[in-house]
C-alpha cells in the first residue's frame, strides 16, 4: 500500500507498472547467456532501488510510445526486452531471474505463495506446502520468511485481513460474516487481529476510511 503525499498539476507524480512474464525472463537470460547463480538461496522479493540512466533511458522511450500509438506493437516489445535486460544485470537480477528458474528456491517458494493465495480461506496445511517446494518443513520455513519477510501462518493471516477489510469497503458486510468468509472461525480473534494490523476494530477502521475518502472525493470535485 501506498500514498502520493506531494503531487499537484506543476509538479505530477507518475508511476509505471510493468510485469514480466516467466518466458521473458527466461529469453533474455538464455538469449544474452547472463550468468545467473542458480544455487544462491531465496532472497527477499520486494526491493526499493535507485534507477541507473541506461535504465531511465529505456523506460522513458517506452512510456513515450503513448504519444505514438502506431509504434507500440513494434517498440514496445524492444524497449521491454531491454528494461528486463538491464534489470537482470543490476544488483537485483539474481532475485529477479531465480523468479523464473524453477530449480531455484525462489521459484519454488513462489508456487507455495501462489498456493496460499488461491486457498486462503482454508486451514494451513505446512508439511503440505513444504511438500510442493520440495523442502523439509525447517527449510520451508526458512526461506519462505527470507521472501516474504513473514512466516507462512503470518503470510495468510494478512492476506485474509485485506480481503476482508475489501470485502467490508465494498459491500458493506457484516463483520462476523466477513470473518467467515475470509476462513476465521472465531468472530472475535478475527477482530482483534484486524485491530492489531489496522490500529483499531473492524467498524471503527471502515468508517474512518469512508470518511477519509469523502473529503478526498469532495477536495478533487470541481
Amino acid at each position: 500500500v501506498g500514498q502520493v503525499i506531494h503531487a499537484s498539476n506543476e509538479v505530477p507524480f507518475l508511476s509505471l507498472k510493468l510485469e514480466f512474464t516467466q518466458n521473458q525472463i527466461l529469453e533474455v537470460l538464455n538469449e544474452y547467456e547472463l550468468p545467473i547463480l542458480t544455487k544462491e538461496n531465496a532472497r527477499r522479493a520486494l526491493f526499493v532501488g535507485q534507477m541507473g540512466a541506461s535504465l531511465l533511458e529505456a523506460m522513458v522511450r517506452l512510456a513515450r510510445l503513448l504519444d505514438h500509438p502506431a509504434e507500440i506493437s513494434f517498440l514496445a516489445p524492444l524497449y521491454i526486452k531491454e528494461i528486463l535486460f538491464r534489470l537482470l544485470q543490476g544488483p537485483y537480477g539474481v532475485a529477479l531471474a531465480q523468479i523464473a528458474m524453477e530449480d531455484s528456491s525462489t521459484y519454488r517458494i513462489r508456487e507455495t505463495i501462489e498456493q496460499i493465495i488461491r486457498h486462503r480461506d482454508q486451514p494451513l496445511r505446512i508439511e503440505s506446502l513444504a511438500e510442493t517446494a520440495r523442502m523439509s518443513v525447517s527449510s520451508f520455513h526458512r526461506h519462505f520468511k527470507e521472501v516474504t519477510a513473514m512466516s507462512p501462518l503470518q503470510f495468510q493471516k494478512q492476506l485474509r485481513l485485506q480481503e476482508a477489510r475489501r470485502l467490508l469497503l465494498s459491500e458493506s458486510a457484516d463483520a462476523a460474516d466477513v470473518a467467515f468468509r475470509v476462513g476465521y472461525e472465531s468472530p472475535s480473534q478475527f477482530s482483534r487481529e484486524y485491530a492489531r494490523l489496522f490500529g483499531c476494530p473492524p467498524r471503527t477502521d471502515i468508517k474512518q476510511l469512508k470518511e477519509k475518502y469523502d473529503v478526498l472525493r469532495d477536495a478533487n470535485t470541481f
